[in-house]
């Protein structure tokens, strides 16, 4: 997703949206421990929507 995706939602459906991306992560490192991975460019587009997440999380913390 593109930040303004994430900045126009509100700090629950961020967290909500924080937690299914780490799910997401932890399933993709266990299918890149077993090599199962189809796409492993995947990993590295999901742990940088987290870091988005988290900044942005961070920043509506901040406006409080």
């Amino acid at each position: 997703m593109k930040a303004n995706e994430f900045r126009n939602m509100n700090l629950t459906e961020l967290n909500t949206e924080l937690h299914s991306l780490l799910r997401a992560q932890f399933g993709l490192r266990m299918q890149l421990a077993t090599q199962q991975i189809s796409n492993p460019n995947q990993l590295k587009k999901v742990r940088r929507d987290i870091a988005r997440v988290k900044t942005i999380i961070t920043q509506k913390n901040n406006e409080l």
